[in-house]
């Protein structure tokens, strides 16, 4: 990688709608927990899993960070935050995954 690529990825800026991903998932987490339930109550592990890791993935992008390792740069990046919340709507409503 070049030494300007380099720079640039250092310096990128706020990338709005992970952040605001990031944001609204830990705000409906904090205030409303009874999303992460199955119907008998039980806890719904793999929902809760998808969800926190389009939030940690969300807010780590937003706030413009962008790691130099490509893989790394894709899982932290706004396609894969999109694809944990895909998933969990697909759990969520019943289709599984």
């Amino acid at each position: 990688m070049k030494a300007d690529q380099l720079e640039q990825l250092q310096f990128s800026q706020l990338h709005l709608s992970s952040l605001a991903a990031g944001l609204l998932l830990m705000l409906v987490a904090t205030l409303y927990p009874p999303l992460f339930q199955r119907a008998d109550g039980s806890a719904d592990h793999a929902l809760a899993t998808l969800l926190f890791a389009a939030m940690s993935t969300g807010l780590i992008r937003g706030v413009g960070y962008i790691p130099v390792q490509p893989v790394l740069r894709w899982v932290f990046s706004g396609w894969s935050c999109l694809l944990c919340l895909l998933l969990a709507a697909a759990l969520k409503m019943g289709g599984g995954i």
